[in-house]
């Protein structure tokens, strides 16, 4: 008979005492069954004592967490976390320089679990740190273990930022700016001083005024990745907290310092792999950049503007130089209409009323400055290869460069948020100053070849833009490592090359529509479905790694999930790093049986989700999460690492529970496999016309007298 629910059985471990073997009832109070356990022992003053994980994190058991005890756990008794926090805070304000230093060893370890940092923050300990670090008397590992604990103890959110002291900030931005530092220290001043700028708009200014931008791009040319992944963290921190009045300066001391040539030279290029870490934050320094031209993408245009209106003419000026202005207004102002014709306005009177609409408003004019003016051959090209032709077949440059740059913006989000996952940066964008407008320049070149391969005429534009966004967002689905690899992806994508691939990924839909092909496809599909479902399973039991979600983006966050081999159980547990290689069951500590699973659920139903801040809950998160809801009332939370690790978790778990897999890959993957298997099936079939419906039945003998002769 199996045991009931609410008893686990577990092993308690005390130094240089034999473990007890004991069985824990959930409904009796922890205290009793703590005393329960010193009374085996004969140890004295239970209330003193506590149960704490002997593996993992080590994190102390409470009321609240005794939920997630499992059978077979090993616990250990400890002293409790009032008793340790009291002890560790008269221990690292001891004279003994020894002592002191094992404190703060053992205290930087322990700040990491909620319990014991809530004990240790009611007794103003982060006020007794604040102090040690103000005095500036600590020094090496003694000052590395001191910020460690600071920094965990402030990232439970108990203690609000803006509490921290002037003088303590002077005292960690000196050791950013401090030319020789120990790398421990400057790696937590690092991630301390982000910290203040997202969680404080108070210390952002005092952050600001401390930290030169200088010297962070100095910590770029190291050759520890972790010290320029906390570099370019915190320089993306002051650049997201930045008034908007701030961030075109704070861009452009950026660009002065030669940053983006940095971080291609000494990061992009340098001799290290780059880690998901790092490719998340110079994606968020891409997101950021690009942001920058929101302004110019929301201004509309006004048409009374003499100098905006002086633009327009100066590209009339670039296309059409050498044209003698006829001497009338009247002529000037019939010619100047017949210019802003071939051009390509759709306003040939007022070109300016074509920049009213935002997205793109002004930006579409800052590009065709930019190509008109640098280059000037490749616009002249353009404008006046079109206006002479005479076949309706012209590309309307100003209608053409005004639609691409609003599809840019689209394309590369212009105007939102850096998603918390993802880590979609482009190398390319770091190989110019001006990467947002030579893009644009590549692309106009690529608009104009497609109008020409495709023969279109006007009533053809908006095919045109959607082969021309079909063709960029491949190329940079190819992740180009520069402009001119950039081009020679585009080049490869021409209007037939985008035809045969659109007819390669629609064939299957197209080639088996007839009747007997549906009816084999339908009997084909349970088949192919399990497929998938054993690959999926598969999938679970070789595990994926997760990263946790924090407050603050941690490098040293991660845990593993995979399914037992018998698809029984699902066994769970932290990680100091990402995996290399398969995780064994035995670093897993944690386990929930699957006939305990009730339930999954996805996005904004997840219990994480529903706790996240507004600035946490984007749309990228949002689509990666899912969570697992098993007895009794308990979750385990995910956030996967990418959509396609998504999919194959969520289809995985709704087949262990015998449900449909619902997912967009499962779709893929069943209309691939599905489509080989009919191909294959069909190949003696090529050049043979399947009829509609099965040849008629001949028609009874007369009688079935008959007899083969086989001599």
């Amino acid at each position: 008979m199996p045991p009931p629910s609410d008893i686990v059985k577990v092993a308690i471990e005390w130094p240089g005492a034999n473990a007890q073997l004991i069985e824990i009832d959930q409904k009796k109070p922890l205290s009793s069954i703590i005393r329960e356990v010193c009374d085996g022992w004969s140890l004295s003053g239970s209330e003193q004592f506590a149960l704490r994980y002997a593996d993992g994190p080590q994190l102390y058991i409470t009321e609240q967490s005794r939920g997630e005890i499992k059978n077979g756990t090993i616990l250990r008794l400890a002293i409790s976390p009032t008793r340790a926090a009291r002890q560790l805070l008269e221990r690292i304000q001891s004279h003994g320089i020894d002592a002191r230093l094992e404190a703060l060893k053992e205290l930087a370890k322990l700040s990491a679990d909620p319990t014991f940092a809530t004990e240790f923050i009611n007794m103003e300990g982060i006020g007794t740190l604040a102090r040690l670090v103000e005095s500036g008397t600590h020094f090496g590992e003694m000052l590395a273990f001191t910020l460690t604990a600071f920094l965990e103890l402030m990232d439970h959110g108990i203690v609000s930022w803006d509490l921290i002291s002037l003088s303590f900030i002077k005292q960690i931005a000196g050791y950013v700016n401090q030319p020789m530092v120990d790398v421990s220290i400057l790696q937590r001043s690092l991630a301390i001083l982000e910290s203040m700028v997202l969680n404080s708009h108070s210390l952002y200014h005092r952050v600001a005024q401390e930290i030169t931008v200088g010297q962070l791009i100095a910590h770029l040319q190291v050759s520890n990745q972790e010290i320029q992944t906390y570099a370019i963290a915190l320089i993306n921190a002051l650049f997201l907290k930045a008034p908007e009045d701030r961030r075109q300066e704070m861009a452009s001391t950026l660009a002065q310092k030669h940053l983006r040539s940095i971080i291609l030279n000494h990061i992009i290029r340098g001799n290290r792999p780059i880690k998901a870490e790092m490719a998340h934050q110079l994606y968020v320094l891409q997101v950021l950049t690009f942001n920058l031209l929101e302004e110019r993408m929301m201004t509309k245009m006004d048409p009374s503007d003499q100098a905006q209106r002086d633009i327009i003419f100066e590209l009339r000026r670039i296309a059409f130089d050498g044209e003698n202005d006829p001497g009338g207004t009247e002529k000037r102002k019939a010619m100047y209409t017949k210019d802003y014709k071939m051009l390509g306005f759709t306003n040939h009177v007022n070109p300016a009323m074509d920049f009213t609409q935002t997205p793109p408003g002004m930006l579409a004019l800052d590009n065709m400055l930019y190509l008109a003016k640098l280059h000037q051959d490749t616009y002249t090209r353009i404008v006046l290869e079109n206006s002479s032709r005479e076949d309706k077949h012209e590309c309307p440059f100003g209608r053409c460069a005004i639609e691409l740059t609003r599809m840019l913006c689209e394309i590369l989000q212009v105007g939102e948020l850096p998603n918390e996952g993802c880590n979609d940066y482009h190398p390319m964008f770091f190989t110019h100053d001006r990467a947002w407008e030579e893009f644009f320049c590549v692309c106009i070149q690529l608009l104009n070849k497609t109008w020409k391969e495709m023969r279109a005429t006007a009533e053809d534009f908006n095919k045109v833009m959607q082969v021309v966004r079909e063709q960029i967002t491949r190329a940079l689905a190819m992740k180009p490592s520069s402009l001119d690899q950039l081009k020679s992806k585009l080049r490869g994508l021409s209007y037939s090359e985008i035809l045969r691939l659109r007819q390669s990924e629609r064939m299957s839909q197209d080639d088996f529509q007839s009747p007997p092909i549906i009816e084999l496809r339908e009997r084909i599909q349970p088949e192919i479905l399990e497929l998938v479902k054993q690959q999926r399973l598969n999938r679970l039991c070789e595990g994926s790694c997760f990263r946790k979600m924090g407050n603050r983006r941690r490098q040293d966050k991660f845990w593993f999930c995979r399914l037992s081999l018998n698809h029984k159980v699902l066994h769970y547990g932290d990680l100091e790093e990402p995996p290399q290689g398969e995780v064994p069951f035995e670093l897993l500590t944690d386990k929930i049986p699957v006939s305990d699973i009730k339930s999954v659920v996805t996005g904004k139903d997840c219990p994480h989700m529903k706790e996240k801040s507004a600035l946490k809950q984007n749309k990228e998160v949002l689509e990666l999460a899912f969570s697992i809801l098993y007895d009794p009332d308990e979750a385990l939370n995910f956030v996967a690492p990418n959509k396609y690790e998504y999919c194959i978790w969520t289809d995985g778990l709704c087949a262990l529970l015998g449900r449909e897999m619902g997912s967009d890959l499962t779709r893929s993957d069943l209309d691939t496999l599905i489509s080989m298997e009919m191909k294959l099936r069909l190949l003696d079939l090529e050049n043979i016309t399947i009829p509609e419906a099965p040849p008629p039945v001949p028609k009874e003998p007369s009688t079935y007298n008959f007899t083969y002769n086989y001599g």
